[in-house]
């Protein structure tokens, strides 16, 4: 995705400005939005991937976390 963005700003100012300045505008609104969108598939979550139940280590915390979430922890 990255190497998309660079692409396109180097097609955009070497290439298709010559021939249209609001379409090389365009291709970098458009690589613009690539790095944000990269940066969010690499950091997301699978469905099986459940972090959040993870314990923390701390027992006391465990606890307290499992009594809010309404779950009861084997001793």
């Amino acid at each position: 995705m990255m190497g998309g963005c660079i692409g396109l700003f180097v097609l955009a100012w070497g290439v298709v400005r010559l021939w249209s300045i609001p379409v090389a505008v365009g291709m970098c609104v458009v690589a613009m939005v690539i790095p944000p969108l990269a940066a969010m598939v690499a950091n997301r979550r699978g469905p099986d991937d459940r972090w959040w139940d993870d314990p923390s280590g701390d027992p006391q915390s465990d606890e307290w976390w499992d009594e809010l979430d309404g779950k009861k922890r084997p001793r």
